[in-house]
């Protein structure tokens, strides 16, 4: 394999994309079942995130009783959710710049398996997709980025990655030899406030 000279990694949700509204489809579920005596438990949210469940796959891995109906409009909340997930304009813009001008690009991310197609419809021409839920591990997790580099093809020392957590998306990718940026759009506290910034500086560099 052909390493690429350079490569960067995006985080998707509060990076590339932005939830509308904020359903908790999950979160709904989760309190269905403590209603219906079950306990939450430490691993509930890995669960979701490491392993590529449908929504009702997802209630019957937790053991969580749902009635026909229940299920119906808990997967209803989940599809209205996905379906209103929009591109952050500097996201789109970013992502272009990079790849005019020949830098490998990917998303890492940690998410429940219905939420990939919001990244595919807004982001379909990235260089790889790199999700916890088809992977089996999640940020900040040092073999997720190991993962991502090789599925980039890229070099770790020679990729960058960006996201709005500073323990997934910028301290955690320092662990696998890449340079981290946390994106803070709401207190320009974080390295970068937009992303077209950020993409604009990579092509400097």
């Amino acid at each position: 394999m052909i390493l690429a000279s350079r490569a960067v990694i995006f985080d998707a949700f509060g990076t590339l994309l932005k939830i509308q509204g904020g359903r908790h489809p999950y979160r709904s579920l989760l309190k269905l079942g403590q209603r219906n005596g079950r306990r939450p438990r430490p691993n509930d949210a890995h669960v979701l995130m490491q392993e590529p469940l449908t929504f009702s796959q997802a209630a019957t891995r937790l053991g969580i009783r749902v009635t026909r109906n229940e299920l119906a409009d808990l997967e209803q909340l989940l599809a209205d959710e996905v379906a209103g997930i929009e591109p952050f304009e500097d996201g789109l813009e970013a992502v272009a710049l990079l790849k005019q001008q020949g830098i490998r690009v990917g998303v890492c991310s940690n998410l429940a398996f219905p939420y990939r197609e919001a990244i595919l419809r807004h982001y379909p021409n990235l260089d790889t997709y790199a999700f916890s839920c088809e992977l089996g591990v999640i940020k900040p997790t040092t073999e997720i980025y190991r993962t991502t580099c090789e599925l980039l093809g890229a070099r770790p020392a020679l990729t960058q990655m960006i996201g709005d957590s500073q323990p997934c998306d910028k301290d955690g990718p320092s662990s696998a030899g890449i340079k981290g940026h946390l994106l803070d759009r709401v207190d320009d506290a974080g390295d970068y406030a937009d992303l077209l910034s950020f993409a604009q500086d990579v092509l400097r560099g």
